[in-house]
């Protein structure tokens, strides 16, 4: 390791004492250390000293308590001008070059040196696609640069369209303004999995000298090609090819967030033939601050964003409201709850849209004599299994053994094989048709989605009467997500304690039910309990996908609980699922009520276990 030794000792003695009176942890003090004495932060170590000399303990303690890891969407977090727990132009740089270091490392050798590169609207995304652009170029890659805000989807469209080894998306999703990200791409255009993820953060923790080509040269030698013209025709012609005819008549109102999705959703949608779509005006300017968007999320799962669209959507005649997230890869839908476009208005969950398109595509593709026992849709362990039944009754089948993340859905069609994939979702609103890529696109669930609401209105129904006849078929599904957020080495630590209390000593009732069996994908063993609440015989083995989740049975069939922290977000998440048999319906309303509130049991439950408030 090179070392500079040009910093004053008295930092170094500093840094000691914050451990010492506990301003900063001891992982965040050796991470600090090395930005103060190796030779490759040399260019942050004014910065650093300045933050010490001015006791920003706890910015420095945010900023260094650990290394901001690859997660289930890529390397996401905070933006800070230093920190080897933040974004910045380090962290982004070191990234871009360890995924270098990994391709050029592989035997046999990879010959198609070729890099996809795209961004979205937030803060300096512009700015860090250059500089991975630049170390890609720098490390003997051609850059395929996609200039101006383009979608994610659409990156993973481009690198399988330019046979790209790697992509790179900088992008921070739905997360606040403060945040960005890069999300890693791997040749199948599928976010990067084991063991390539792991070799590339050993890379990552590795890397020195960044390797770099000033961007303006390396476009004059031909080194970054901008191909967006080309790319985007290919990949609206591929989202458009998704389409299975019907009605074109709806007046769609759409909204990006203020993000990228104005290039992606509304070409698709004229595309596939709908003549009346409107982007909603005061989210429809590139804003990294989300401005107009309640809270500054830009979170088509919060139906607050709604708001303002609905209302204009009532007064103008709209029939039908969508929004995706900043980046363009999750949707979110709002339409009439009646046939009167004034009266009430609802959201749909990213289950209900799953379900809803499932059966869509699956009815309407069994209609075209499209659709075979040998096809197959794709969900994680933590999505409705509304999705499973509804396949079930098409007698197509349903691989749902996955963990949370939608790159274990691209992996598993390229594994079963893409040729019989059907649709692919998970209830963050993620959804894909067809093989043109290898994450979720809201352009195409959009196209669909309003593709089966024109239907629906020429038979004189709605989406929500759509979605009371799968209720009525295959039983009431309601489901909600808790999060709790705990930043900071602290909320690690919290968020550890909690799930090994879940896996040493689960609640023996949540909502007045038993919880009859865990089983945790962390060690791949499950306990059964009696109605005691106590373990019987011992931990047993089971088939499964490894992950940091624990799921909870409970006594009444179709009803549990999921927990896992969170791989994007400093967050520890709680999936809750509820059902009721078909057979036991007679009033949806009334089934509603009472399944809602075992949602509200659940949650107080699960905060007092956890101790913490909701």
């Amino acid at each position: 390791m090179a070392t500079d030794d040009t910093h004053s000792p008295l930092e170094l003695a500093a840094i000691e004492a914050a451990v010492k009176n506990n301003n900063i942890t001891l992982a965040a003090s050796e991470n600090l250390r090395r930005w103060l004495q190796d030779a490759r932060y040399s260019d942050y170590r004014s910065e650093v000293l300045a933050h010490i000399q001015d006791g920003k303990w706890k910015e420095l303690d945010d900023a260094y308590w650990t290394v901001i890891p690859f997660g289930t969407g890529g390397r996401r977090g905070k933006m800070y001008p230093i920190g080897s727990n933040a974004i910045n132009d380090r962290t982004i740089g070191e990234s871009a070059q360890g995924v270098a270091d990994y391709v050029l490392a592989m035997d046999p050798p990879i010959k198609n040196l070729i890099c996809a590169i795209a961004y979205d609207t937030r803060h300096k995304s512009r700015h860090f696609a250059e500089l991975c652009a630049e170390i890609f170029v720098g490390n003997g890659f051609t850059v395929y640069f996609l200039d101006g805000f383009r979608s994610t989807p659409e990156l993973s469209f481009a690198v399988r369209y330019h046979k790209a080894s790697v992509g790179i998306m900088v992008t921070a999703s739905h997360n606040p303004p403060s945040d960005n990200a890069v999300k890693v791409y791997w040749s199948s255009g599928a976010q990067v999995l084991p063991p390539h993820d792991r070799g590339i953060i050993e890379g990552v923790l590795n890397a020195g000298h960044l390797k770099r080509t000033p961007f303006g040269i390396a476009v004059e030698a031909g080194q970054v090609k901008f191909t967006q013209a080309e790319v985007d025709e290919a990949f609206i012609k591929a989202v458009a090819a998704q389409g299975l005819g019907g009605p074109r008549d709806l007046k769609i109102l759409y909204t990006p967030l203020h993000g990228v999705g104005a290039s992606a959703v509304v070409p698709a949608l004229l595309a596939d033939g709908f003549k009346t779509v409107t982007i909603y005006g005061p989210h429809e300017a590139a804003d990294s601050d989300f401005t107009n968007v309640p809270g500054q999320v830009a979170n088509p799962e919060n139906p607050a964003v709604f708001d303002g669209p609905v209302e204009h959507a009532k007064q103008h005649g709209f029939e039908l409201v969508m929004a995706s997230d900043p980046d363009c890869d999750r949707l979110g839908v709002a339409a009439p709850k009646t046939k009167s476009l004034t009266g009430p208005w609802g959201t749909f969950t990213g289950n209900q849209i799953g379900a809803l398109l499932c059966e869509y595509i699956l009815a309407t593709r069994k209609k075209l004599g499209t659709l075979s026992p040998d096809h197959y849709v794709v969900k994680t362990l933590v999505t409705t299994e509304l999705v499973r039944k509804i396949a079930t009754s098409y007698n197509v089948r349903t691989e749902g053994d996955l963990q949370v993340g939608f790159k274990y859905i691209a992996q598993t069609m390229d594994e079963v094989g893409p040729d019989k994939f059907v649709f692919g979702c998970e209830e963050s609103h993620g959804y894909l048709v067809g093989q043109y890529a290898r994450d979720k696109d809201a352009a195409v669930a959009a196209m669909l989605l309003a593709e089966y609401a024109a239907l629906l209105k020429a038979q004189g129904k709605t989406l929500f009467d759509a979605l009371e006849s799968l209720f009525w078929q295959h039983g009431y599904h309601l489901e909600k997500q808790l999060s709790l957020t705990m930043p900071g080495s602290a909320g690690m630590r919290d968020m550890q304690t909690i799930m090994t209390r879940f896996r040493a000593a689960p609640p023996k009732v949540l909502a007045g039910m038993r919880v009859i069996r865990t089983r945790d994908y962390q060690t791949l063993n499950q306990m059964l309990y009696d109605p005691a609440g106590q373990p019987v015989g011992t931990l047993t083995p089971f088939a499964g996908p490894k992950g940091d989740m624990v799921i909870m049975e409970l006594s009444e069939p179709g009803n549990f609980i999921a927990a896992r922290p969170s791989g994007t977000e400093p967050k520890i998440k709680f999936y809750m699922f509820t059902c009721e048999a078909p057979e036991m319906l007679g009033d949806l309303a009334e089934t509603y009520e009472k399944l809602l509130g075992r949602i509200k049991a659940l949650e107080a439950d699960l905060a007092a276990f956890a101790k913490i408030s909701v």
